[in-house]
């Protein structure tokens, strides 16, 4: 049996290293990953084109694989907590193409063991770029804001 964890983390690690070839943010080259801080909390995020999931597990999530989509992944992890475990929380968010058009995103909670993801997929055409707000709400009550814009590319 597979594990989406596992397929994840290699996505991950495949886009860190690349995004570290070209990168000009300077957060991201020192941390080595894309996330906010947010009080106690570290909300990870990725966007990636579906067709970078194997059929099997894009069936197994729900997830539409095509050259025009993409899947959004976000994680909390507490870093309060010995070893920064994942943590739940309400995620939602809305994506924006250049032309102006609003797509409301629908994510979903995966819980496979300790690790807890939020994903939710998204369409797109050829260079468009995408900014994505994404609202966590944690025990306390408080809210996060993320943004983050994603350009993708046809196959």
């Amino acid at each position: 049996m597979f594990n989406l964890k596992r397929i994840l983390v290699a996505l991950v690690m495949g886009t860190i290293a690349i995004s570290h070839a070209n990168a000009s943010d300077e957060k991201a080259f020192q941390t080595g990953g894309q996330y906010e801080q947010s009080g106690r909390y570290q909300i990870h995020y990725i966007a990636l084109p579906t067709t970078l999931l194997t059929p099997k597990v894009a069936s197994t999530y729900g997830i539409k694989r095509s050259s025009y989509n993409g899947f959004i992944n976000i994680s909390i992890l507490d870093t309060l907590q010995d070893g920064n475990p994942a943590v739940s929380g309400k995620v939602s968010g809305q994506a924006v193409n250049l032309t102006g058009k609003l797509v409301e995103l629908e994510f979903k909670e995966i819980k496979e063991s300790d690790a807890i993801y939020y994903i939710a997929s998204i369409p797109f055409r050829h260079k468009e770029q995408f900014t994505i707000q994404v609202r966590t709400v944690n025990s306390e009550g408080l809210n996060s804001l993320v943004k983050f814009t994603q350009q993708f590319y046809v196959d």
